[in-house]
């Protein structure tokens, strides 16, 4: 059964622009902490953050994280989402939560090419065939080993079957539909952008960022106003590897 992308901003630091820019005047100004908070007018706020990209300025930016519900995403995908290590994550556990008809994830080059989404459907199914025979061996085996232990075959099966999974997860492709919650602060969520959105990033991790990027921009816009790949804001450092299509990738980033 295939999925789709679905990306939710569950939650972030209120007023996350405010925050940002109290703790920028702290940094400049003899204000105590009792009042770095006021007079923090829309144009006080713009100035504040506008002063802090300027300058390089980026440890207030971090006061302020968001967080994520994603879901309709690959296994393949999550790989790469967690080497950006400066997160929190919680994904769905193919240890603990068997997979009794898992979802899958075709590619956009597979999925337009009638042969290659056969072939990949096939494998899908031949794969989900392989994990509930194994599943089914092993919860057995599992079973005759620990009956004695317990009481009743109803306590023990959950200790079967989990044992089952662990193993048989084994077998189940990078395709495999998994969800995940996310959470990063402001100052690493650039740094994704920056790498994700780019137009040589992986197509499923691509997706993921323009569109977490979308939803953070409509609650803190002057933070995120130059958010994007980073050809953004100077040149391409793919170089000889670049897409070629700065002027395109920009405009894009511009209307978002």
């Amino acid at each position: 059964m295939q999925e789709q992308l679905k990306v939710i901003l569950l939650s972030h630091t209120p007023e996350p622009e405010k925050i940002i820019s109290a703790a920028a005047k702290l940094c400049y100004s003899n204000s105590g902490i009792d009042h770095i908070l006021k007079d923090l007018t829309e144009d006080k706020i713009n100035q504040f953050l506008t002063m802090l990209m300027d300058m390089g300025h980026a440890s207030p930016i971090e006061h302020v994280s968001f967080t994520f519900g994603i879901e309709g995403v690959s296994r393949s995908l999550t790989h790469q989402l967690v080497r950006h290590r400066l997160a929190s994550y919680s994904q769905k556990s193919q240890r603990y939560v068997r997979e009794g008809q898992f979802s899958y994830i075709i590619p956009p080059e597979i999925e337009k090419n009638e042969e290659a989404k056969e072939i990949y459907i096939h494998a899908m199914e031949e794969q989900q065939r392989a994990y509930d025979q194994l599943v089914t061996v092993l919860q057995k085996k599992h079973m005759e080993e620990i009956k004695g232990q317990y009481k009743s075959e109803k306590k023990a099966l959950p200790i079967a079957e989990k044992a089952a999974i662990e193993d048989a997860r084994y077998v189940l492709p990078n395709a495999c539909e998994t969800k995940i919650v996310a959470t990063m602060n402001t100052r690493e969520l650039l740094h994704f952008f920056n790498q994700r959105c780019c137009n040589r990033a992986q197509w499923e991790i691509r997706e993921l960022a323009t569109q977490m990027l979308i939803l953070v921009k409509k609650v803190a816009p002057i933070l995120f106003k130059n958010a994007g790949p980073s050809c953004v804001n100077g040149p391409c450092p793919e170089g000889k590897m670049t897409c070629g299509r700065i002027v395109e990738v920009r405009e894009k980033f511009e209307k978002m």
